[in-house]
């Protein structure tokens, strides 16, 4: 294998510091080029330290001050440190780096996972978000490059898994397994009441803020059937959901005869990004084997939408097409945000996206400027419904 030098975008998170961490495992012929963060300076300088990359982007030019100082303390050489979407676009794009791994948290990712895929590179893809609100321009772009998508999120990786060597047209549908997040036996009227701390404590992952919210509505779901549809081209209805509380069984498909295939695996992102850096390789792993002889039960039940009215949300944008994934994108996440800090309560986050839904008129998404426009004018509607929560519409949480 020739030496592959790696671009990780939000390497403070959780999916970047499994990738050091993998990238350390594997060793030769793996190094990192570039890394790209947002605030999180005191990680980062750790990360800097150790791994000495060309490049480092953050979001500030007063973190990239911060940056450079903290490193001078420790006498460690300072990297070029790049600052804002520009930085993360040239760490996407970094020469040395034919491997990059997205895994900034929401819409900020877009444009750099874009500017990747036009550059011929392989996408370790954690920021579904980029799929969901500009699939088209960006499965276009790998194609008319020769780049590669591999996906990361450990439902589309057990997919692709699946569907090595297995004809198309031999693939009746794709099964999607979720969790249920902490709620997943919850009532609606206990959903309401929802705390952001009890919205937190997912049963099986530990992830970032925004995604275990989504977790907890199903909307992480729905992402990822917007997701799916982009990644391995199938429709709608050929891509379904099944809740699986244990997490063992990360997906499955379905073929023509009634076979089922699924990918088992410990509940560790490692494996995802392992898999993802090596491909079409396997190398021996950091991880335990699943001992299957510990596992008491595995069960597997239909996704409720009218307590998760998400899931269905994502799958009315996904038949609308045009811009409808990306407006549903963005309202979702300054809704989540305004769960986050208190303004709504966790049963809002759907009736802010159905209402922006409702309002947005979808267009083709011919290109770039019409994602973003997208994204601007649906987060602008969205913080008008919030509005409307705050004026006494919604009641508040714990009211």
């Amino acid at each position: 294998m020739n030496t592959r030098g790696i671009a990780i975008l939000g390497s403070t998170g959780s999916i970047g510091c499994n990738t050091l961490r993998v990238v350390e495992a594997l060793g030769t012929p793996f190094h990192v080029v570039a890394l790209a963060a947002g605030r999180n300076v005191a990680k980062l300088a750790e990360q800097v330290a150790r791994h000495a990359p060309e490049l480092v982007s953050v979001e500030t030019e007063e973190c990239a001050e911060e940056l450079r100082a903290a490193l001078r303390r420790q006498s460690v050489p300072v990297p070029r440190v790049a600052v804002g979407e520009a930085g993360l676009v040239e760490a996407a794009t970094h020469g040395r780096a034919p491997v990059v791994v997205s895994a900034t948290v929401g819409a900020v990712g877009f444009v750099p996972t874009l500017r990747a895929l036009e550059a011929g590179k392989r996408v370790a893809l954690a920021n579904k978000e980029t799929l969901v609100i500009a699939g088209e321009l960006m499965t276009r772009a790998a194609e008319r490059t020769g780049a590669e998508l591999l996906p990361v999120d450990s439902e589309h990786n057990a997919l692709h898994q699946c569907l090595r060597g297995e004809q198309r047209a031999e693939v009746r549908r794709l099964i999607l397994t979720a969790s249920g997040g902490p709620f997943r036996t919850r009532t609606r009227e206990e959903m309401a009441r929802a705390t952001v701390a009890e919205a937190m404590r997912h049963p099986t992952w530990t992830m970032g803020e925004k995604i275990t919210i989504d977790s907890a509505t199903l909307m992480n779901k729905g992402l990822e059937v917007i997701e799916a549809h982009w990644l391995f081209g199938f429709p709608p209805d050929a891509i379904d959901v099944v809740v699986h509380p244990e997490s063992v069984v990360h997906s499955m498909i379905e073929l023509v005869d009634g076979s089922v295939i699924a990918q088992l695996g410990v509940t560790d992102m490692r494996h995802a990004i392992q898999y993802a850096l090596t491909y079409p390789e396997r190398r021996a792993g950091q991880l335990p084997p699943l001992d299957l002889t510990q596992l008491a039960a595995l069960h597997f039940e239909a996704p409720d939408c009218a307590r998760f009215p998400c899931l269905a949300l994502a799958y009315r944008a996904l038949r609308a097409g045009g811009t409808s994934p990306a407006a549903l994108n963005a309202a979702n996440e300054a809704a989540v945000e305004a769960f986050l800090t208190g303004q709504i309560r966790l049963t809002d986050i759907p009736r802010v996206i159905e209402r922006v839904l409702d309002r947005h008129d979808s267009r083709a998404v011919t290109d770039l400027e019409v994602v973003l426009a997208t994204d601007a004018a649906a987060r602008a509607m969205a913080g008008e419904e919030i509005e409307q929560v705050g004026a006494g519409e919604f009641a508040r949480p714990g009211s």
